[in-house]
């Protein structure tokens, strides 16, 4: 597959997940905008914002400023970055964010059908918060975030759903990715540990811990890995991204339960 194949591939996966997004915040009661989220001090209009800034920001739109203060949420620079489109917005009719999202997704849509990006290392022109992203990075993460903020909308109005479209396919395998990450880097255990996680919907993921202490991906799961981790994709979601604990009896484990859990503790990833 080419570069601009992959890339195309993202935008659509992108374009239909903001489509899901805003069909989704057209349902909400007025009440409902102000509902906790599972991320902490961010409500579903906050959520909302910081969708409407980002696409706004990526659309050419000025980069934006606010006294966003010392929230005590915030844990790091991006964090403080991503409370200005909510300060900003704290005061705007829900309808109004929704409209532009809806807009800035809009141009920003047309202005990659019209030039689509052919090298996925190449530097965008324009970035949020100036991070250093590639094409490919940028592109990819995308789909992600907007599926994954309309999911927390989702959990914090009770309208679960939306866990086939194509952002949730392509936000569970982006995950799964970094499975060999979580399980080298950040769980460390012996050379020659063998670890699976299966999570439905998506190609389960095998890795062996090598002599250097890095998860290396198999392409064969092994007969009788270490461990072995199996959860349906919205417990597998939740975990991966930060967002809340699991139902116990959504996941199985077999093999060496203490790493299987050791395994679970480490699994938030989202970028």
């Amino acid at each position: 597959m080419s570069d601009r194949e992959l890339l195309a591939g993202y935008v659509d996966t992108w374009w239909r997940s903001i489509a899901d997004l805003v069909r989704l915040l057209e349902e909400l009661e007025p009440d409902e905008w102000a509902r906790p989220t599972d991320l902490p001090g961010w409500d579903v209009k906050a959520a909302a914002s910081h969708t409407a800034h980002l696409e706004s920001v990526l659309a050419g739109e000025p980069e934006e400023t606010a006294d966003v203060g010392e929230p005590s949420h915030v844990i790091d620079v991006m964090g403080l970055y991503t409370e200005i489109g909510v300060v900003n917005r704290r005061d705007r009719d829900p309808a109004e964010i929704v409209e532009e999202i809806r807009r800035a997704a809009r141009k920003r849509y047309d202005a990659l059908q019209a030039d689509m990006p052919t090298d996925g290392s190449a530097k965008p022109t324009r970035v949020f918060g100036g991070v250093p992203w590639d094409w490919r990075t940028l592109l990819r993460n995308r789909p992600l975030d907007v599926w994954m903020h309309e999911q927390d909308i989702r959990r914090a109005t009770d309208r679960p759903g939306n866990m086939d479209s194509a952002g949730a396919q392509h936000t569970a395998d982006y995950l799964t990715d970094a499975f060999g990450y979580v399980v080298g880097k950040r769980v460390a255990p012996p050379a020659g540990t063998t670890a699976v996680l299966s999570v439905q919907g998506s190609t389960p993921v095998a890795v062996e811990v090598g002599d250097d202490g890095r998860a290396r991906r198999l392409t064969v799961e092994p007969d009788a890995p270490t461990v072995r981790i199996a959860m349906d994709r919205a417990s597998f979601i939740v975990l991966a991204g930060g967002r809340r604990a699991a139902d116990p009896a959504a996941i199985a484990i077999e093999g060496d339960e203490q790493l299987g859990r050791r395994i679970l503790d480490m699994l938030a990833t989202t970028p």
